[in-house]
């Protein structure tokens, strides 16, 4: 075992592990973060205080209000100030506690994207069979049946896909567990390409119905937009999330909108014994034929985006999450066709066609409302609706980045938590994608419903696929109803994906397509590249990084680990003293060695090799987002031979940077007479290019802790070349860069 021999030769060379704990002037046990079931929100809040670090959580560890950062300095620059005021002040003390929902806050939450694509999935489906005139509006309700028929069958797909995967189960997640890495890859672009587009397209819809009741503002439009998605992208960076009523209430009054304005067609309907109303003369511009019925078809497929936005939620219902999960997917499905199939069944009673200048549903309000207080909600409700709609978005695309960095097909960046707690990096990339989009196609729904159709339903066919395949391994109980269902769906889902992908290829469907091959192009080269600095970070037998022989300064007497009442006394004076920096000679400077490292590899090992040969105490931090990860690390380290003081933190959050702030704050505020010397491990690639690859954690901690004194950054470089590396040894080891 590389490790084991590695740990010899430091024995070989070192004193032993209890020398360098003596020596060490801290006591590294500061506290710990309270456990994830501990963090409890208040009763109207979502984020929690928790205690710091270098104080022990008492009773639950957590509540209260929401805390701000605390012992940072205040903002000083424009541009810091700007920031604070934009998006807020960071929330370095608070951690987002889970919320569980009951159904019927769950329902319209995670129903908005699926419930608001009937503001625009009936128009789309029309305005393919307006161009075969009057003769292609009669196709309109038998469309619409098989789209309702379709929205049953993957509805009922992605109840046994809640069922397989209680814990969540998206695209991504299905495709690569049971069809493999590559499938998974395409039904991350799918899902992707889904998620900006389901930006552009609610924001385009709403801002369609509000120039449909204001029409003065349709030249605007696309102005308007792009200010709709700003303003969605600094909600998002503060950390808005949906949940709760508020959320509830725009998705709600859509329903009953829509329910109000079916129900007041109907009634007047009924009074002319249900004839409807002829639709204008119209010109065909082509025949009525089978591929204009698939066009139509697959348009309005389009008003099934969102139906898996439960499935990827399971764990946010209250318990049995994937019973509630299941039961609210059906409340979802049936609100859905009946919405859809009134709305088509209003549009063929009025004889409603699609106009450029005011939307179908904007029609139907007018005939069945007026111009009064009901059509204006109605409106109003649809903007609101889709407005929430684009913002499910800003919750899923970051997540599914997430995921793709985990598994190193993105760069690592997008593991990374902001200031707000929210995946900042993914939000910007969404909301300029989308934006982009939404310019490029000036702000028209029908010109990007092609493009929607394709992403969408490549996702649903790959995951409704790999469910087929996780029963067909399983063979568990209901096996056979249940890859029923699902070799239903992705059949149906396919026949939508490959007619959307043919019929609308040249109608801006390619660009999806394209869009999704640029992925897997991007994706894999990614992959490639942290496969080949992975091997580059191996351990090798030929080259084990040692510290040279390099003994440990003798026992500090300030240090409490020293004992004795002389040792704590001088550490609590110590604790007392100012923080200026007063000393005058380099005997008066009393040094500690941090080496943060998040494995055992030969970065990592070069680092605290640097690290021991400076003959000052050494301690090495490993900061761990689980028990699991921590007790893996643990046992590495007593592989290697357990050679330096070692102390690992499991975080309560997601992010690994913000506890590694707060201990190293807890260790200068422990001993403020000490000099700080944090040592980290830097990968230095060839390319420019590769750079965003990898995290550049020195400049942040940098930052982080320039408030306080005698903290001193410096880092350890690595060199990456076409999968090769350098070979400096630690004594000689050239560019280092560091902040005093």
């Amino acid at each position: 075992m590389l490790l084991r021999m590695v740990g010899r030769e430091w024995g070989r060379v070192s004193v032993g592990p209890e020398a360098w704990r003596e020596a060490l002037p801290v006591d590294p046990d500061i506290g710990s973060y309270p456990e994830p079931a501990q963090i409890v929100p208040a009763r109207f809040g979502r984020f929690v205080r928790v205690l710091p670090l270098s104080e022990q959580p008492s009773g639950t560890g957590a509540g209260g209000p929401a805390a701000f950062a605390g012992g940072a300095a205040a903002p000083t620059g424009f541009g810091a100030r700007l920031r604070r005021a934009v998006l807020g002040a960071p929330l370095r003390s608070t951690a987002i506690a889970r919320e569980r929902m009951r159904k019927l806050v769950a329902l319209p939450v995670l129903s908005a994207d699926a419930l608001s694509s009937v503001a625009y999935g009936p128009e789309a489906m029309l305005v393919v069979l307006v161009l075969a005139g009057t003769a292609g509006l009669a196709y309109a309700v038998p469309v619409a049946l098989a789209i309702a028929f379709l929205m049953l069958a993957v509805g009922l797909s992605y109840r046994q896909t809640i069922r397989a995967y209680p814990h969540g189960g998206g695209s991504y997640i299905v495709a690569t567990d049971n069809l493999g890495r590559m499938p998974g890859l395409v039904a991350a672009a799918g899902l992707m390409t889904d998620y900006v587009l389901t930006v552009a397209v609610s924001v385009s819809s709403g801002v369609a119905a509000v120039t449909s009741a204001l029409p003065g503002l349709n030249d605007e439009a696309v102005l308007i937009g792009v200010l709709v998605i700003a303003l969605l992208l600094a909600g998002n960076l503060r950390g808005v999330r949906q949940a709760g009523a508020v959320f509830a209430a725009p998705t709600y009054a859509f329903v009953v909108a829509i329910a109000a304005l079916v129900a007041f067609g109907l009634y007047h309907a009924a009074g002319r014994g249900f004839e409807p109303v002829p639709t204008p003369q119209l010109h065909a511009a082509e025949g009525v034929g089978l591929l204009l019925v698939m066009r139509a078809f697959a348009s309005g497929s389009t008003a099934m985006t969102g139906i898996e936005a439960i499935s990827n939620a399971v764990p946010a219902f209250k318990p049995v999450p994937w019973r509630n999960a299941r039961t609210t997917l059906s409340w979802m499905i049936g609100l859905l066709v009946a919405l859809f199939a009134g709305t088509v069944a209003m549009v063929h009673l009025e004889g409603v066609i699609p106009n450029s200048q005011e939307t179908v549903l904007s029609q139907l309000a007018h005939r069945s409302f007026g111009s009064g207080g009901m059509y204006v909600f109605t409106q109003a409700a649809t903007a609101l609706v889709l407005l929430l709609a684009a913002n499910t978005a800003y919750n899923d695309f970051p997540r599914v980045l997430f995921l793709l960095a985990r598994d190193n097909y993105a760069p690592r960046i997008f593991t990374r938590l902001g200031d707000r707690l929210a995946f900042s990096n993914g939000i910007i990339v969404l909301s300029v994608a989308a934006a982009i989009v939404y310019v490029a196609f000036e702000g028209r729904t029908a010109s990007l419903i092609p493009l929607y159709a394709v992403g969408v339903f490549l996702a649903f066919t790959l995951s409704q696929s790999g469910m087929v395949v996780h029963w067909w391994r399983r063979r568990d109980r209901h096996w056979r109803k249940s890859l029923c269902f699902n070799v239903t769906g992705a059949v149906l889902s396919a026949l939508v994906f490959v007619t959307a992908g043919i019929t609308k290829f040249t109608e801006g469907a390619w660009v999806a397509i394209l869009a999704v091959a640029g992925f897997l192009l991007v994706t894999t080269r990614i992959r490639r590249h942290y496969d080949r600095v992975t091997a580059a970070l191996r351990l090798h037998p030929q080259m084990i990084e040692i510290p040279g022989g390099t003994l440990p300064p003798p026992p500090d007497p300030c240090s409490p680990a020293h004992g004795g009442r002389a040792g704590l006394k001088d550490a609590e004076n110590a604790k007392n003293t100012d923080d200026s920096e007063e000393e005058d000679t380099p005997e008066e400077i009393r040094h500690l060695s941090v080496v943060p490292i998040d494995a055992l590899h030969q970065a990592s090992v070069r680092a605290l090799a640097y690290a021991a040969s400076l003959q000052q105490p050494v301690l090495a931090l490993h900061v761990s987002p689980s028990d699991e990860d921590a007790e893996r690390f643990r046992e590495a380290w007593l592989l290697w031979g357990d050679h330096l003081p070692l102390r690992i933190v499991v975080s309560p959050y997601r992010a690994i940077v913000a506890p590694l702030i707060s201990y190293i704050e807890a260790l200068h505020h422990q001993r403020p007479d000490l000099t700080i010397t944090v040592i980290i491990p830097e990968i230095v690639v060839r390319h420019w290019w590769h750079r965003v690859l990898h995290s550049p954690l020195a400049g942040r901690l940098r930052r982080a802790l320039r408030h306080l004194p005698k903290i001193v950054v410096t880092t350890v470089p690595f060199h990456v070349q076409e999968g090769a590396l350098r070979t400096e040894r630690p004594p000689q080891m050239a560019g280092l860069s560091h902040n005093d």
